[in-house]
């Protein structure tokens, strides 16, 4: 009798463990303790459940603006909210063609019977084909971006200010050097930016960027520092055609494809430089025209409605110790009169620079005294001058001295 007691409950117990182990092992859903409870204790377990209030968050609203501890992002964001009224997007659209696609009817020779297609152009529809920005200088509509921003003549440009209205802009005058312009709208009582100086920047100093980033996030803020003085890059207009700009502002400010034609700001609000380029093959190097070199002709594109410049007439190639090398030069600064890659003429055709004599491989060293090297560069000392002044080049010619005389000629924006 006792063995037949411990027979049935062994059996008992090996179904029950293999319950167990079923349940928790093979089953569909995984067993929890609960489930357990549920399964076997429940005769013997009593639970104790617990009422519980839901709890309600509420967010509870700063009752002041953010008000920032930190001097350099104060003086940061005030100089943000100076400018930000006065930074504007550009747009440009013109009519494209709309070429929609047709499946053609099937051909009856076509074994395979793939379908066939072809395009049709039906209609023109005007599209937005580019953004770039730009910024108020004068209260009654002038605004100033990059030349290449509004390059196309068969384009309208639309400038979109701050609070969201719009407004067709009238192209004024495109500088025939630098990559600048000024355009207008109708709008009167508008806030212009301050302009800085550009001549006595330093390395380290705080730079910030505002444009139209990506051509669809307006008034993008980005924020660095002043990287990099008297840069050269070589960039493509909108003709594909090489274009060699001097004299820059480096930034590692993020400038993005949008923001050309937008300020580069220092702490106290003012445009230190034209946001123009980027280089595409690093991380936050971006290049802008310094203000200084721009100032001057301002008022002058508003009351005559075009830029004029002096003008030299050469191509040149900056001098330094390895360009000094190659071409077997006598000395190490200034620049040399050269062609280049470009196959045009170094000196160009009835030019001040022809006139005065000057040729291909003649290096210039200085200018009136002024000594062309990395911080001086021959196309800004140039632009300090006026047209028709006389200036006196100190020149190298076949590793020998000489002092040319040339008086400076006009290159203005409708040559």
């Amino acid at each position: 009798m006792k063995t037949s007691k411990i027979v049935i409950y062994s059996a008992i117990t090996v179904v029950t463990l293999s319950l167990i182990f079923v349940l928790l092992f093979s089953g569909p859903k995984s067993v929890s303790a609960v489930n357990l409870k549920e399964l076997f204790l429940w005769p013997f377990v009593k639970e104790n459940k617990v009422k519980t209030t839901p709890v309600t968050f509420k967010v509870v609203e700063p009752e002041t603006p953010y008000e920032s501890v930190d001097s350099h992002e104060q003086l940061v964001i005030e100089a943000v909210k100076k400018t930000e009224d006065s930074v504007v997007s550009i747009v440009a659209s013109k009519y494209l063609p709309v070429i929609k696609t047709y499946q053609a009817p099937a051909d009856p020779n076509d074994f395979f019977g793939f379908p066939q297609y072809y395009q049709k152009q039906e209609g023109t529809k005007k599209q937005e084909v580019s953004a770039g920005s730009g910024f108020i200088i004068d209260s009654n509509g002038y605004i100033v971006t990059n030349k290449h921003v509004v390059s196309d003549t068969k384009a309208e440009y639309t400038v979109l200010l701050n609070d969201g209205s719009k407004y067709s802009a009238k192209i004024i005058a495109k500088d025939p050097l630098e990559d600048f312009a000024l355009i207008k709208i109708e709008k009167a009582k508008l806030i212009p930016l301050k302009l800085g100086n550009s001549d006595n920047l330093s390395l380290g100093q705080t730079a910030i960027a505002i444009g139209n980033s990506l051509g669809e996030f307006q008034n993008t803020v980005s924020l660095g520092v002043v990287s990099g003085l008297h840069r050269s890059i070589t960039a493509q207009d909108e003709k594909g055609a090489a274009v060699t700009l001097n004299d820059l502002i480096q930034t590692d400010a993020a400038i993005n494809p949008g923001n050309s034609g937008g300020p580069l700001l220092n702490l106290n609000g003012e445009v230190i430089g034209i946001n123009v380029a980027m280089e595409k093959s690093a991380q936050n190097i971006g290049f802008a025209i310094p203000i200084s070199k721009i100032k001057g002709i301002i008022n002058q594109a508003i009351a005559s409605g075009k830029i004029s410049v002096p003008f030299l007439g050469i191509r040149y190639i900056v001098v330094d110790k390895e360009v000094a090398e190659k071409y077997k030069l006598s000395v190490e600064y200034g620049v040399l009169i050269d062609k280049g890659s470009s196959g045009e003429k170094a000196v160009v055709a009835d030019s001040p620079a022809a006139k005065a004599g000057l040729k291909e491989g003649d290096v210039i060293l200085s200018v009136n005294k002024i000594k062309i090297n990395q911080n001086n560069q021959l196309s800004s000392v140039v632009r300090r001058f006026n047209i028709g002044d006389k200036i006196q080049l100190e020149v190298v010619r076949d590793k020998k001295p000489l002092s040319i005389s040339v008086i400076l000629g006009s290159r203005d924006s409708n040559q």
